[in-house]
């Protein structure tokens, strides 16, 4: 359907905007001998029905379209259809003036609106090439229109299918971490290694939920870290320790599910396993004005550095937060005296 007869109120201005140019007609046939309600009696009723068959350029647009005919395709079939259009106006006029004859006193009309044919030939020919002007612009923005949709659904599904595969990459990764965690108990204290399985199966559970929504409270996103790391101290004991900085104003925050247990784990597996006597991991997490900064910090052996700047645990989640948030997020990453520092700074969002 035409997308002006789709809606009332489109139709409706349609036609106001053809009564103005009705106004403007008969305004110029009064200066051509005839009175003004002459010229409004004679302009106005053909010229409503006359709005109707400039609807047809709508059509002669899409079976011509722009893009893909030639300039002498597109340039004949509106010469034909101006034509044509300007034809039934004629015709429309001349039943006109013939009913407005046929009423008593009207005598004379047939000549009089006569002398009017070649002006008003001549501007329905350019009222139906403007009708086709306007459509082949409605066509343009529209197909702008569908263009820009169709590029938007295919960034959120390449950014949905990125996210997807980066969180298919984390959760193997993880497990295979955490089994060899429990793996190196077994020998050494088999009640500590139980103990790490049942923890271990809380913890899937948990993130199960969680790592199918979209984003969930930075609170969670913290219970769901401390569960690891009561998993990992289980293995590593006095040599594990934890110190927590946190904003309670930030804990209502909304963050993506996951994303800070690869960091916590690279700061486990890459830091602390790598030192004698251990060392402390601390979780700093602040709220700055519209922005949330959260930081995990540990000893590291500055001897050790190259897997925890380049893991899988830091790359995942720089490449997490860039497909959520483009360059709205940054994280840095950074050793100093024998701490690794990974900092994120990235956009508060307190709406689920």
């Amino acid at each position: 359907m035409h997308p002006i007869l789709a809606r009332p109120a489109r139709l409706a201005s349609y036609l106001a905007g053809w009564l103005v140019v009705g106004a403007l007609i008969a305004g110029a046939v009064s200066r051509r001998g005839l009175s003004v309600s002459e010229a409004v009696v004679f302009v106005l009723p053909p010229l409503l029905v006359y709005a109707f068959i400039c609807l047809s350029a709508w059509y002669v647009c899409r079976a011509v379209p722009l893009r893909t005919s030639g300039a002498l395709r597109v340039l004949a079939a509106c010469s034909l259809a101006a034509a044509v259009a300007a034809g039934l106006w004629f015709g429309l006029a001349l039943a006109w003036v013939a009913l407005l004859e046929s009423m008593p006193g009207r005598d004379g009309l047939a000549e009089a609106y006569g002398q009017q044919t070649p002006f008003l030939l001549s501007v329905a020919v350019l009222l139906f090439l403007l009708a086709l002007a306007v459509h082949y612009l409605v066509l343009a923005f529209e197909e702008t229109r569908e263009a820009d949709r169709q590029r938007l659904a295919l960034q959120v599904h390449a950014r949905d299918a990125e996210l997807r595969a980066l969180r298919a990459q984390l959760n193997p990764h993880f497990l295979y971490n955490c089994l060899n965690s429990i793996g190196a108990l077994t020998t050494v204290d088999p009640s500590g290694a139980r103990r790490m399985c049942l923890m271990l199966g809380e913890f899937l559970r948990t993130t199960l939920h969680a790592g199918a929504l979209a984003r969930i409270a930075l609170a969670d996103e913290l219970a769901l870290a401390d569960r690891f790391l009561s998993i990992e101290q289980v293995r590593f004991g006095s040599r594990l320790e934890i110190e927590r900085r946190i904003d309670e104003a930030a804990l209502s925050a909304r963050v993506p599910p996951l994303f800070l247990q690869p960091l916590v784990e690279n700061a486990v597996i890459h830091g602390i396993a790598s030192l004698l006597d251990g060392g402390i991991i601390l979780l700093d997490v602040r709220r700055a004005g519209g922005r949330l900064v959260i930081a995990i910090e540990n000893a590291c052996d500055p001897e050790l550095l190259t897997p925890m700047r380049h893991g899988t645990g830091l790359t995942n989640v720089r490449d997490r937060l860039h497909a959520l948030f483009g360059s709205a997020a940054t994280m840095t990453a950074r050793a100093h005296q024998g701490r690794f520092r990974v900092e994120l700074n990235l956009p508060l969002s307190v709406d689920d």
